[in-house]
């Protein structure tokens, strides 16, 4: 356990983001795996509703630092590419 008062506000802070993160990434996945359910079956509509949602959450995600940018436009393209496929 830390003994220096600036170390054990380090273990709170990184605490409180870890959480934070956790959650932002939870959403994320979420969001992932409803967008993959609609393509499952094959329901354009569904899947692009879910799309647009998925690639709001996942920007957000993003913008707050929890994914690196290359990260977050690679799992939209994925699903994009995923969506754009049920034609």
């Amino acid at each position: 356990m830390a003994n220096i008062k600036s170390a054990k506000k380090r273990i709170l802070v990184t605490k409180t983001k870890t959480a934070r993160n956790k959650s932002i990434r939870s959403a994320v996945k979420t969001s992932i795996k409803k967008v993959e359910a609609a393509v499952a079956k094959k329901d354009k509509v569904a899947a692009v509703d879910a799309l647009a949602a998925a690639t709001k959450t996942i920007s957000k995600a993003s913008s707050k630092g929890v994914y690196h940018k290359n990260n977050a436009a690679r799992k939209v393209s994925r699903l994009a590419k995923m969506v754009n496929e049920l034609a």
